[in-house]
């Protein structure tokens, strides 16, 4: 295992969670009130004990940058490390111009740790993993490519790569993002897709790199070019993920795909079930970030006695909510609620003040915005429009960072 690098794609520009990246990169979208979605996958490799990793950043990275800097500074003394490395135009005058060419334009930080494997994650989706085992089951079958698999409604396959196995879980097809995806054999309502976690032995990586990088016709992303190129001539295992075990939890395996604003409001309300299927409490296996140094939140009464009522909902350090009613929604830090507020299935990011005897009904907000009192959002989607708000086909409406809502 000390013989394993990990590279981390977290240069996402996130276009289909507008605007809550309208200032930062996907990866460094706050989650969970307390977490950034890159959060996830560092919690997996650092609870998995593989620490060393490289984060591939490019765009609207500084609010990234910042977190990391905060939340996951290793010191060098271990030769353990996690570094964010910047898209910095090695091979030529270009960004990166896809997956395979992220890592591409970085094999030089890879060739001189001379790893025996690579792990490529991606950075924006929710799930636990036990990375080791991944590396084990890679190590032990011999193959040249592990991918690691999970199984989706046959209606989602379709944004996935999706992945055909024979009965040793060795690949037999694969095809990138289809118009009609395979189902699995006998279950005609699910596909195996790819999660887009791959483990490398690095001599086949460095390989299929600078075949891809001279191949003039390829997109340069591994979906699209290397793994269809490379299961039909080397040995290309898939990991089952409903194998992975995690310490300390019920296993339900639990994954999903964050790329919409509404699947992002999907699995916010995931968590406030009474038995979540994804545990933001476990002991055994924490997930850590960044907490700033702010108070504990205060549920308290208004000047004339109405007591807050709190259902189903998280409530994050520094929030301060007066006499409101909040139902099925998640607070991050320091959000002030004003008397008489009430929030339904909200997910409200940070720093943001609500007036009071306002109503919010299915938002998001994202941080620093504030409600001037006795304003409804989430009700009137026309009025919501007219006013510069986001609203989703799904009718949630988003807030966009810093915004004003109701001074008119």
């Amino acid at each position: 295992m000390a013989r394993t690098l990990a590279m981390i794609l977290a240069g996402g520009a996130g276009t289909r969670l507008f605007p809550l990246t309208q200032s930062r990169t996907k990866p460094a979208v706050p989650f969970a009130g307390g977490l950034r979605l890159v959060d996830l996958v560092l919690n997996n490799f650092v609870n998995s004990d593989l620490l060393k990793i490289y984060l591939l950043t490019q765009f609207k990275s500084q609010s990234l940058n910042i977190h990391l800097r905060q939340a996951w500074y290793l010191s060098g003394l271990t030769g353990n490390f996690i570094d964010a490395i910047p898209a910095q135009m090695r091979m030529g005058k270009r960004w990166y111009e896809g997956t395979a060419d992220a890592i591409y334009q970085n094999i030089r930080l890879i060739e001189q740790h001379d790893p025996d494997n690579v792990c490529i994650f991606g950075s924006d989706h929710i799930y636990k993993m036990n990375v080791r085992q991944m590396v084990r089951y890679h190590e032990k079958s011999g193959a040249a490519l592990t991918v690691c698999a999970t199984r989706v409604p046959i209606s989602e396959a379709h944004r996935f790569g999706v992945i055909e196995v024979d009965e040793n879980f060795r690949m037999t097809g694969f095809e990138e993002k289809p118009a009609h995806p395979k189902p699995l054999p006998g279950n005609p309502n699910m596909a195996l897709v790819s999660m887009g976690n791959y483990v490398f032995d690095a001599q086949v990586l460095y390989k299929s790199l600078y075949a891809d990088a001279e191949d003039k016709l390829s997109s340069h992303d591994f979906g699209h070019d290397i793994i269809p190129k490379l299961y039909k001539d080397k040995q290309v295992q898939v990991y089952d993920f409903t194998q992975n075990t995690i310490p300390g939890e019920i296993h339900n395996h639990y994954w999903r795909d964050v790329g919409t604003l509404y699947s992002f409001w999907e699995a916010h309300m995931d968590l406030l079930a009474c038995e979540p299927q994804f545990e933001l409490n476990n002991e055994k296996w924490p997930l850590r970030s960044f907490h700033p140094p702010v108070p504990s939140a205060r549920i308290l009464a208004d000047e004339g006695g109405h007591h807050s009522t709190i259902l189903n909902s998280l409530i994050s350090s520094g929030c301060k909510i007066v006499g409101s009613r909040v139902e099925r929604s998640v607070l991050g830090f320091n959000v002030h609620l004003g008397a008489g507020s009430r929030l339904h299935e909200c997910v409200i990011l940070g720093k943001a003040h609500i007036g009071a005897g306002s109503y919010l009904n299915r938002v998001i907000a994202d941080k620093g915005v504030c409600i001037a009192p006795g304003t409804e959002v989430g009700v009137n989607p026309l009025q919501d429009k007219a006013r510069g708000l986001t609203v989703t086909e799904e009718g949630l409406t988003v807030i966009a960072k810093g915004m004003k809502v109701g001074f008119e």
